[in-house]
């Protein structure tokens, strides 16, 4: 899931992070809002691209209209995850919202835009951006490491978010039954709380998500389907029970 950038024990396991596709079922204030699908592609040798984007249904979509993205550029130097190019779309009806960064790790700098405002603020060594995180989170578990704390960059400021293991539950998913590892991530200034369902057998892919606020549970996330695009990611096992060849349109 490092300097000042929060993490017991330096660098990761493996050289490259496992390319796949995942879909799931996205419930909105209890709602069922519609599908997110997260991916992790190689465009060029040595740079990775993890994006996430959120298609709403019904009536959910008469709020969010049009499809709601993040994506997160990085690379591997050092054994660790180092995000360059961080984009949040929020649709054309929430265009005074997106957000566009970029990391300067030679100048070692954050700069863009968040909103309406600028950004230019110093970058610290080992910092994520909300995307990225995740696959640093996976990466640290896959090494052995539970990570405790990640400097996250969130729009116009860096911070530091506590990272909990809660426990290990069994989830039955369309994937099959999947034994799990609970994660608490949280602010100490913030009132909202991720938890994530992290699957060991699949290289600690996240099998549900959930966020909270005061208490309430604003969205969650629940695995439909998973494509690996050469082998499971497990590494050199078969593709998991259940595994979809291609992911579907659930609008």
């Amino acid at each position: 899931m490092l300097p000042a950038a929060a993490v017991d024990g330096a660098g990761a396991a493996g050289s490259t992070p496992p390319l796949f596709t995942a879909v799931y079922g996205l419930e909105w204030h209890g709602l069922t809002a519609g599908y997110s699908t997260l991916s992790l592609t190689e465009p060029s040798p040595g740079r990775y691209v993890y994006s996430s984007v959120s298609r709403a249904r019904g009536v959910v979509r008469l709020v969010f209209p049009d499809p709601i993205s993040e994506r997160s550029t990085f690379r591997i130097e050092h054994g660790r995850i180092e995000p360059l190019d961080y984009e949040e779309d929020d649709g054309a009806g929430r265009q005074n919202q997106n957000v566009a960064l970029q990391f300067d790790w030679k100048a070692m700098e954050v700069r863009g835009n968040a909103g309406t405002k600028n950004v230019a603020q110093p970058l610290e060594t080992g910092t994520q951006d909300p995307m990225s995180v995740q696959i640093a989170l996976m990466r640290e578990l896959t090494a052995g490491r539970s990570p405790t704390r990640f400097m996250l960059f969130d729009k116009t400021e860096a911070a530091e978010y506590h990272y909990t293991r809660e426990g290990s539950v069994a989830l039955d998913t369309p994937l099959g039954r999947l034994d799990t590892v609970v994660y608490r991530s949280d602010r100490p200034d913030s009132d909202r709380v991720m938890r994530f369902w992290l699957a060991p057998t699949l290289g600690y892919l996240p099998v549900r998500a959930e966020r909270k606020r005061h208490g309430k549970t604003e969205f969650e996330l629940r695995i439909r389907e998973l494509t690996p695009p050469h082998l499971s990611l497990r590494h050199g096992g078969p593709p998991s029970p259940g595994a979809s060849a291609e992911p579907h349109d659930l609008s």
